[in-house]
């Protein structure tokens, strides 16, 4: 892999505004119609969120995310993909760069709902 250049400086104000928090992924379900998209169903410790994200091709089993803690962007507007209400974004590690993404997960167990930063 050929690292990115870094993006240019932001400042810690505008980092502040992404709502960025931990949660449990519990289920990956297919979305109809969709090639990369699955629906995955999260627990933030206080509600629960759909989150769609294109990992279909990426990993020969997308259930194998199930159970796992993820770091998840929840304050983005919600948006629709393929009929279904995508309330945030996962982050993932090196789909930008080409390799396999993996995701950005707590080094140990932490409660639903804890933020980043």
């Amino acid at each position: 892999m050929k690292v990115a250049p870094i993006k240019a400086q932001t400042s810690f104000d505008v980092f502040e505004k992404l709502d960025i928090r931990v949660g449990t992924i519990e289920s990956v379900d297919d979305v109809e119609g969709a090639d990369k998209l699955m629906c995955l169903k999260v627990n933030f410790g206080d509600h629960h969120r759909n989150i769609v994200a294109g990992i279909k091709k990426e990993r020969a089993n997308p259930k194998e995310i199930e159970g796992l803690q993820a770091l998840f962007v929840v304050n983005l507007p919600p948006r629709n993909m393929k009929g279904i209400l995508s309330e945030g974004m996962m982050f993932d590690i090196g789909y930008a760069d080409g390799i396999q993404p993996a995701l950005s997960i707590p080094e140990r167990p932490v409660p639903n709902g804890a933020r980043v930063g």
